[in-house]
């Protein structure tokens, strides 16, 4: 049978939360808990603050009205950097932190890149990760490019908290609509303007001529621009131009334009901004409040970040002696004591079992030998039962005894034991303001152990029997203060099982960006191995030269001196023992220097629990600042409790799991679960042979708008600065990063092997069509037999007139014969010609084309994208001047428009005035063919032969439906 399970998998992912930690909370129609971070590099300006809370007031106001009096800000909280000078005014922060901020304020990697955008990567209606505004946004008049700052903080807010997309495209700003009109890609439709192109743009004038069609596409050529006209009558969206004085709504289902070619159609199914903001979780109880006509001011908090405190709450009950758990404790705590901690951090440490014990109270890292006063006291006896709470209550009190206070501390609390009393402590430790980061020591740690991290925004881990798992778990909890160049980047984390006698070999990439404060680390399980690591250049560091620590916890550190040399280092180890041991390798440093910001990644689950049989999505964006880094390989490892590995690469490629083709966020979907129970995320990313890149590239950016039509002339704004190519698109040097993504709770899972396919495979969502004489090429990424996973069985290609035919009635509309298309491996490029025979292939012929893709189980994926495909020819001395964008024809021959330029230059806010003679009077009239679409009712009428019905069509063409009854 033909069954579709793309409902059920849309809705799974839509109800269970996302990771990311937020505060925010909608209470009686108000929006509480905001956190909005200003970045520690950021110069103190009292002025920045006070910017920020305009235009929150303003984006207050803005937002109650355009969500039809639903909600508003209530509560706001501005966290200011600890570089920052204090005042009175200033408080205490909680859990409130700059990495689970919604909103930052933070220099760009590159001078010029001033657009505001929000980080999102999730499906339709999910959650974003932050908003990112520049200090110069914010302290500079944007007003004519951007609008209103309370505008543009409203539109990122609804990228943020309900998961919209843009409604422009500036890869594709025009396409050409069913009623065969070029239109600008927008919503809504009503937005009118006119079409140029700049010319000879000379200091702050310029000289513009109507767009001409391009011969091979139909549209317009490449540097034609859409100019809004200033006075405008709709209201709607906020989605693609809030500037517009008359936008102050979201396109509804009545005014929302299906065909536009954007992403907030790609990802929403072609669904109204207003209808997806709707279904959120947020307007399921907030009702219209018709009482109010202007919602109350919002309240700030300025919170004033601190000195990083951090407790290590360590169980050494009697459990702890099983698999070397207490060994790998102590060498997983002494590596993040001496290589992840940042210098003056405060550090105390708790050791517990049935009671808790002080072992030391804080202590400022850096200060002598605080390292070996706290690392010579890790427990070195297991014995007792297991009380969390006691622990927990005891790193309070270190905490306290020492003059600072639990709100916005850390305690680092790892535990291998049960408890069935931890649920004793929740409600201090919610109250206590400290953020909870837990590790979960094998299968029998206490389930409800991540309830601690969640209530407190802190993170959440699982190591299973190998030490890796715990160090991979220290090293990733860095500080949440923003600043990324004291913060530990972990280069290696490897396990070896070497045989006797016998050497293991392996290497480690060093670039330019990252060298100061290296250590490279060794451990094993029976007896120290020899060492030899040699830098790029060739010198070499032997055994001798690497430390064990006085405590003999089987680990062996060597600090590189000064800076590391950039290149590929290598390293050999040798089992001097007859037995196999375990040895293991890890290689952390920090950022070279703070002017030069490190590549970094950064690795989650799209949620921290699933219930089988949901697919979750594994996510991993490396970046350098906040720009995205492209062309490397990424790796993920989900290991369970039992040790079963499954191992996943990632793609960028904007298929599948993937939102955004080339956006540095690597995607996967995860659904090979094996039983109930923690599962580990681990992820390896690696860029070889020049591949990498960073890139300027941003979907979710504000639009900047470079002018307005303004009684019938165009008066520019001040001109964007533009980046140079090599900057925006600069190759970057082989380099390697691994970092932990945490743990998730998997349950109603069947163990393994059991596992039958139950999803079909995912959406394709980059179809594109072209006409090339009489016959059409298509390509698309193929998808896979289970979501993105495997090689789907075949594909079901369709051709239509009407795009509402193919998207609403696709069973029903012409079949593309198939049968010589094999489909590839998930991931894999596909291609396909055909000769679509039913339809005469004419000039300015316009049709549509939709795929879908089924597995061995008949399992069918949702209809894909839906393009256009266009055979369009114009005589060479044909052009189309820039008319009003509801007025354009596309059968406008043989008009030419003269250009007058001589333009004064602009002032610097007021923006340049350009002029052209009025057109000439024209004659419309429609293109050849008759593209008109009868809606629904007569589509829905006709019925499709099976496909093994006597004269089917030839590989390659289209069959016809046959005629309605």
């Amino acid at each position: 049978m033909m069954f579709s399970l793309s409902g059920i998998l849309c809705l799974a992912l839509h109800l269970l939360p996302e990771v990311k930690s937020s505060m925010v909370k909608l209470h009686d129609n108000g929006y509480e808990g905001i956190v909005i971070a200003i970045n520690p590099s950021v110069t103190e300006d009292e002025k920045l603050i006070q910017n920020i809370q305009k235009m929150v007031t303003e984006a207050s106001t803005y937002l109650f009205h355009a969500t039809k009096q639903r909600v508003y800000f209530r509560k706001v909280s501005i966290l200011i950097p600890m570089t920052w000078k204090s005042k009175s005014e200033y408080l205490l922060p909680k859990q409130e932190s700059y990495e689970q901020a919604d909103v930052i304020v933070a220099d760009p990697y590159l001078k010029y890149e001033d657009e505001p955008y929000t980080l999102q990567y999730g499906q339709c209606g999910e959650k974003g990760q932050y908003i990112h505004f520049t200090p110069n946004f914010l302290l500079t008049d944007n007003l004519a490019a951007y609008g209103p700052r309370g505008r543009v903080f409203l539109r990122e807010w609804a990228h943020l908290r309900w998961g919209v997309f843009n409604e422009y495209n500036v890869n594709r700003p025009f396409y050409i609509s069913r009623r065969n009109t070029i239109e600008a890609t927008r919503c809504s439709t009503a937005i009118t303007g006119r079409n140029v192109v700049f010319n000879d743009c000379q200091g702050g004038s310029c000289v513009t001529r109507p767009c001409r069609r391009d011969l091979q596409t139909g549209l317009y050529e490449a540097k034609c621009t859409f100019i809004p006209d200033k006075s405008q009558t709709t209201k709607d969206s906020i989605m693609f131009m809030q500037n517009l004085d008359s936008v102050t709504e979201f396109c509804t289902k009545k005014t929302h334009n299906t065909e536009a070619p954007n992403l907030h159609n790609k990802m929403c199914n072609h669904r109204s901004i207003w209808d997806v903001v709707q279904e959120s979780e947020d307007f399921q109880n907030a009702s219209p409040i018709t009482a109010m006509k202007m919602p109350p001011h919002p309240a700030f908090s300025l919170l004033k970040s601190k000195q990083r405190v951090v407790c290590l709450v360590l169980d050494k009950s009697g459990s702890m002696r099983a698999e070397d758990r207490l060994i790998r404790l102590n060498q997983a705590a002494e590596l993040y004591l001496i290589q992840v901690i940042e210098r003056g951090s405060l550090v105390g440490m708790v050791v517990f079992d049935s009671i808790a014990k002080t072992k030391n109270n804080l202590t400022r890292i850096g200060d002598g030998n605080a390292y070996q006063n706290i690392t010579g006291n890790l427990p070195q006896n297991a014995s007792g039962g297991t009380s969390i709470c006691s622990g927990l209550k005891e790193g309070f009190q270190v905490i306290t005894s020492s003059n600072q206070t639990t709100s916005g501390s850390e305690i680092i609390l790892l535990t291998d034991g049960e408890d069935k009393n931890i649920s004793q402590c929740f409600e201090e430790v919610k109250q206590s303001g400290a953020i909870i980061h837990t590790i979960a020591l094998g299968p029998k740690a206490a389930k409800e152990l991540e309830t601690l991290s969640n209530i407190t925004g802190g993170l959440r881990f699982y190591a299973n029997k190998d030490i890796n798992g715990l160090i991979d778990a220290f090293s990733r909890i860095s500080s949440r203060s923003g600043n990324i160049s004291e913060q530990a980047i972990q280069l290696e984390s490897k396990i070896l099982n070497v045989k006797g006698k016998t050497w293991a070999n392996g290497t480690v990439s060093v670039d330019s960006t990252i060298g100061r404060d290296t250590f490279f680390v060794v451990t094993w399980t029976i007896q120290k191995p020899q060492i030899i690591l040699q830098d790029p250049k060739g010198k070499q560091y032997n055994t001798p030269e690497f430390k064990e620590h006085k405590l003999n916890i089987r680990s062996s550190r060597f600090h590189i001196p000064g800076i590391a040399e950039t290149g590929t280092w290598t390293y050999s180890l040798l089992n001097k023992q007859a037995q196999p041991q375990l040895l293991s390798v890890t290689m952390t440093t920090r950022a070279r220097n703070p002017s030069v910001l490190p590549i970094i990644a950064v690795a989650h689950m799209s949620r921290n629990t699933a219930q089988y049989p949901s697919p979750i999505i594994v996510y991993a964006r490396v970046s350098q600042g906040f720009m995205p880094v492209l062309g490397v390989n990424v790796t993920a490892t989900i290991e369970t409790e039992d040790g079963y590995q499954i191992t996943l690469e990632l793609w960028d490629n904007g298929a599948g799991a993937d939102t955004i083709k080339n956006d540095g966020i690597y995607s996967r979907y995860f659904m090979e679960y094996n039983g109930d129970g923690r599962y580990s995320l681990k992820v390896h990313v690696q860029a070889r042979n020049h591949t990498a890149r960073r890139s300027l590239r941003r979907q979710n950016k504000s639009l900047y708008i470079p002018g307005y039509v303004v009684n019938g002339e165009i008066v520019l704004n001040p001109p964007r600065p533009e980046v140079k190519e090599d900057l925006a698109e600069a190759q970057l040097e082989d380099f390697s990063r691994l970092t932990s993504g945490g743990s998730f709770t998997v349950s109603g899972a069947p163990p393994a092997g059991n596992n039958a396919p139950l999803f079909p495979p995912s959406k394709i969502t980059d179809l594109e069509a072209e006409v090339q004489g009489d016959h059409v090429h298509l390509s698309w990424t193929a998808p896979g037999s289970t979501l993105d996973k495997g090689k789907a069985a075949n594909y079901i290609i369709r051709i239509s007139k009407c795009f509402q035919d193919l998207q609403h009635d696709f069973d029903n509309a012409a079949v593309v014969n198939t049968s010589g298309l094999t489909p590839k491996e998930a991931g894999s490029k596909e291609t396909f010609v055909f000769n679509p025979e039913l339809f005469k292939v004419e000039n300015d012929t316009n049709f549509y084309i939709a795929i879908q893709a089924n597995n061995e189980a008949n399992l069918t994926s949702e209809v894909s994208n839906i393009p256009p495909a266009i055979r369009f020819f114009v005589p060479q001395d044909s052009s189309i001047p820039a008319l009003g964008i509801s007025a354009i024809s596309l059968a406008i021959w043989g008009l030419v428009m003269i250009l007058s330029a001589a333009l004064p230059a602009a002032a610097a806010v007021s923006g340049v005035k350009t002029r052209s003679p009025p057109p000439p009077r024209l004659s419309l009239r429609p293109l050849r063919g008759n593209n008109s679409c009868g809606g629904g009712a007569g589509a829905a009428s006709r019925r499709l032969p099976p496909p093994t019905a006597p004269r089917a069509p030839r590989p390659g063409s289209v069959a016809a439906p046959p005629p309605p009854r």
